[in-house]
Order: C-alpha cells, then sequence, then structure tokens
C-alpha cells in the first residue's frame, strides 16, 4: 500500500511541478522574455497545454479570471494537494 501512496503522491507533484512551469512559462512570455516565434518555444508551449489543458477547461467554465488573472492554476494546485492528501491519509 504504500508503494501506491508514494506513486500517487509522486504523479501529483510531477503534475504540480508542470502546472508552475506553465505558469513561469507564460509569465516570461507575457514579459517578452521569451520569443513565441521560436520552435521550440512553441513546442513546450504546446506541449504544456495538453497536458493541462484536459484539467484546466472544466474549472475554467465556472471559474473566470479575476483582473485578467487566471487563477485556474492555483485552484487545480490546492485541489490536487488536498484530493492527494486525503488520498493518501486514508490508504495508510
Amino acid at each position: 500500500m504504500f508503494a501506491v501512496a508514494f506513486l500517487i503522491k509522486t504523479a501529483v507533484d510531477i503534475f504540480i511541478a508542470i502546472i508552475i512551469i506553465q505558469v513561469a512559462l507564460s509569465w516570461l512570455i507575457a514579459f517578452d522574455v521569451i520569443n513565441v516565434n521560436n520552435k521550440k518555444a512553441q513546442n513546450l508551449i504546446a506541449l504544456l497545454k495538453k497536458v493541462t489543458d484536459p484539467v484546466y477547461k472544466p474549472i475554467q467554465k465556472y471559474v473566470p479570471p479575476i483582473g485578467g488573472i487566471d487563477i485556474t492554476p492555483i485552484i487545480v494546485i490546492l485541489g490536487l494537494s488536498f484530493i492527494s492528501n486525503l488520498f493518501i491519509q486514508m490508504i495508510i
């Protein structure tokens, strides 16, 4: 059972890291630090969108941006952390 808990915690941590990378990347794009015309940057952006959009889209239907800032990543991180901790405590 500890192996299952470890795998779930690791998967959630990796997904949270991907979300943080995507948020940092979006800010770097907004401040013109990263050129979106670069092919490698476009590939990275597309990859991150493919990974996170299935989780973001249902939440974005109900939570609009606040002051132009999308708070969906914060909600997803908090939700994943809560569900992961709850599930792991149920297993252990």
